[in-house]
């Protein structure tokens, strides 16, 4: 994974910055995800009843779960910034799920740099449009658009911003 500098995030904006490996999403992934959130709505975990009784044909992977694993696509394939001391996820301005994610399914995520500000001394507010595409699939499973946070030692900002 290339590194990059603080100076270098500005002139990143506009670009796709990384595409991740497929990460396959099994039932049994579904069904932790379900234990862990509660979350066991039949059209997640009743593979029976999802079959006969949802639009979808059978299971489908949670919405949230998709959201969730944007972190470790983020960290598979986005460009580490050397000065960074700390990473903080600060939100989403807009999620949309689009395509059901069926279990067995490979997905991975592309991420497009959107803006950067620098706020404060030692803080760069990154903005990311995001999609999650389904191997095999027009159509996103998700899109959205994520800010985080990077950290770092003051003394570490450029000093052209």
């Amino acid at each position: 994974m290339p590194e990059v500098s603080l100076a270098d995030m500005p002139g990143l904006v506009g670009t796709v910055v990384g595409i991740s490996d497929w990460i396959t999403v099994p039932q049994s992934m579904i069904n932790m995800f379900a234990d862990t959130t509660l979350d066991h709505q039949f059209i997640h975990v009743d593979e029976e009843r999802a079959r006969t009784e949802s639009p979808f044909g059978g299971t489908i992977a949670h919405g949230f779960l998709t959201l969730s694993l944007l972190s470790a696509m983020n960290f598979d394939c986005v460009p580490k910034i050397r000065e960074q001391t700390m990473g903080l996820n600060y939100g989403f301005d807009r999620i949309r799920f689009m395509s059901p994610v069926r279990p067995g399914a490979r997905i991975r995520g592309h991420f497009k740099l959107a803006d950067t500000r620098f706020r404060g001394a030692g803080m760069l507010m990154t903005t990311y449009d995001v999609s999650v595409e389904i191997e095999n699939e027009k159509k996103p499973a998700m899109t959205a658009t994520w800010i985080t946070i990077v950290q770092f030692d003051p003394k570490d900002r450029p000093e052209t911003v």
